[in-house]
C-alpha cells in the first residue's frame, strides 16, 4: 500500500495554498475528495489564465493531480446530508477559506464531532480564526508585505519586492500537510480529533526565523542586500561572471579557504581583514569588490569547473527553462506526465515529499463532479435516493461528469 492509502480527506479547497497542501498527501496515496461548489463553478483555479479553456487550466492541473471531485451545494439541506454522510466515512475535513467561514458553514470540530469523534478539521485561512484580521481575505502578495518579507527583498536602491514565487501560499500548504498528519496520528492514537487553526499569516511570520530572533533580542534591523548577499556570512551571494551569474556560498571557514585557492587568490586567506566570519563581515566593502573583479574575468562554466571540484558550494543562476532541464532535475525524476482528455499530455513538477522506494503514481486532476457517481455508490445510496437528492439541488443545477 502507498503510505496514506487508508486516509480520506474531504477538501473544501480552492486556488493555490489549500490544493498545494493536499497535493502532497494525494501523491502519497490519500483519497483527497474535492468538494466543489456547483454554484460558482467549483474551484476558481479551474479558470486561471493564461492557459485555460472552459473548466480546464494548467494552473488547476498543477495543484490537483491524484484527486477526485464531487459537486455538492452545502447551502441545501440535501447537500449537507451528503456531506455529513461523507464526514462519517472520512478522516479529515480540510479547507482554505476566510477565517470566519468554517464556523459559518459548520465545518469545525464542534460542528462535526457528533458525526465522527475522530475527525480532524484543518482550516488554512488567511489570518486564522481569531484576532482582528480574522474576517479578512488573505493573499500571498499581501502577506509578504505584512510579514516584512518585501522589506528585505530586492535591490537596496529599489522598491520593496515580492518573491518571484508565491512562497507564503506554498509554505502554508506544507504547514497544512504537516498539521493534518499530526492530527491524524493523534486521532488514531486517542480516538479523538480536533481543529487545526492554521493561517498564511502565521506561516509568513514563522518563516522570519533568525532575523526575527535577532531583532527581538538584539534590535537587529534587516536591510536589502546587494546581489542577494547573506545578512551575516561573507562571501555568500550572487556574483556576475563574464556571461551570467552564479551563487557562491562560504557558510563554513573551510569553504572560504577552498574558495580563495580555487580562484587563484590564496593571499586573501592570509589577510587579517578576511581571516574569519567576523572580520570578513566588518570588511565586506573591501573584500567583495576584489571578488567581483575576479569573477567578472571568466564565464560561469569556468568558475563552476573550479569551484565544484574544490568543494565550494556554488551553482549557476538558471532561468526556469534551464532549471527544468538540469541533469539533476531529470535524474531525480522531477518531471512527471499525466494524460488529460482535453489538454493532452501534461508535464509538471513532482512533489518533493517522498517515502519508500516505490515510484509514485500520477493521474490528472479531476473534472468537476467527475467522481460523484462512485462516491454516492460508496455511501450505499440507491437510485431513488440519488434522484431525490438531485431534484432537491444537492448537486447543483448541473453536475459535470455525472450521469445521475
Amino acid at each position: 500500500m502507498r503510505p496514506l492509502e487508508d486516509v480520506r480527506i474531504l477538501s473544501l479547497e480552492q486556488y493555490g495554498a489549500g490544493p498545494f497542501g493536499s497535493l502532497h498527501l494525494a501523491d502519497l496515496g490519500a483519497d483527497v475528495l474535492k468538494v466543489e461548489d456547483p454554484g460558482v463553478g467549483g474551484d476558481v483555479g479551474r479558470y486561471v489564465p493564461p492557459y485555460a479553456s472552459g473548466e480546464d487550466s494548467l494552473f488547476f492541473e498543477t495543484f490537483n493531480r491524484n484527486k477526485r471531485s464531487i459537486s455538492i451545494d452545502l447551502n441545501t439541506e440535501s447537500g449537507r446530508r451528503v456531506f455529513e454522510d461523507l464526514v462519517r466515512e472520512s478522516d479529515v475535513v480540510y479547507s482554505n477559506l476566510r477565517g470566519d467561514v468554517p464556523a459559518k458553514i459548520g465545518i469545525t470540530y464542534d460542528d462535526l464531532k457528533h458525526l465522527n469523534p475522530a475527525i480532524v478539521c484543518c482550516s488554512l485561512t488567511g489570518f486564522g480564526m481569531t484576532g482582528p484580521r480574522a474576517k479578512e481575505p488573505g493573499y500571498d502578495y499581501i502577506l509578504q508585505g505584512l510579514a516584512g518579507w518585501m522589506s528585505v527583498t530586492g535591490d537596496p536602491d529599489g522598491p520593496p519586492t515580492k518573491s518571484g514565487l508565491s512562497l507564503v501560499d506554498y509554505s502554508g500548504g506544507f504547514v497544512a500537510a504537516i498539521s493534518i498528519l499530526a492530527g491524524l496520528h493523534a486521532a488514531r492514537r486517542d480516538g479523538v480529533g480536533g481543529d487545526c487553526d492554521l493561517s498564511l499569516y502565521d506561516t509568513a511570520m514563522g518563516l522570519l526565523t533568525y532575523p526575527a530572533t535577532w531583532h527581538l533580542n538584539e534590535g537587529f534591523e534587516p536591510v536589502r542586500t546587494k546581489n542577494s548577499a547573506h545578512p551575516s556570512l561573507v562571501p555568500f551571494q550572487a556574483f556576475e561572471a563574464s556571461d551570467g551569474w552564479l551563487v557562491v556560498g562560504c557558510a563554513k571557514e573551510k569553504f572560504w579557504q577552498r574558495l580563495v585557492e580555487a580562484i587563484g587568490a590564496p593571499d586573501l586567506a592570509s589577510n587579517p581583514r578576511f581571516a574569519n566570519f567576523t572580520e570578513r563581515g566588518k570588511n565586506a566593502d573591501a573584500l567583495l569588490p576584489i571578488l567581483e573583479k575576479i569573477f567578472a574575468t571568466e564565464s560561469v562554466a569556468h568558475w563552476l569547473s573550479l569551484l565544484g571540484p574544490a568543494g565550494v558550494p556554488s551553482g549557476p543562476i538558471n532561468d526556469i527553462a534551464e532549471a527544468l532541464t538540469e541533469p539533476h532535475t531529470l535524474a531525480r525524476g522531477l518531471i512527471v506526465e499525466t494524460e488529460h482528455p482535453n489538454l493532452g499530455t501534461i508535464k509538471q513538477v513532482a512533489s518533493p515529499v517522498r517515502f519508500g522506494s516505490e515510484p509514485a503514481v500520477y493521474t490528472r486532476a479531476p473534472l468537476r463532479g467527475e467522481h460523484l457517481d462512485e462516491v454516492l455508490d460508496s455511501l450505499g445510496y440507491d437510485a431513488e435516493t440519488v434522484a431525490d437528492l438531485r431534484r432537491s439541488g444537492a448537486f447543483g443545477k448541473t453536475v459535470v461528469g455525472s450521469t445521475v
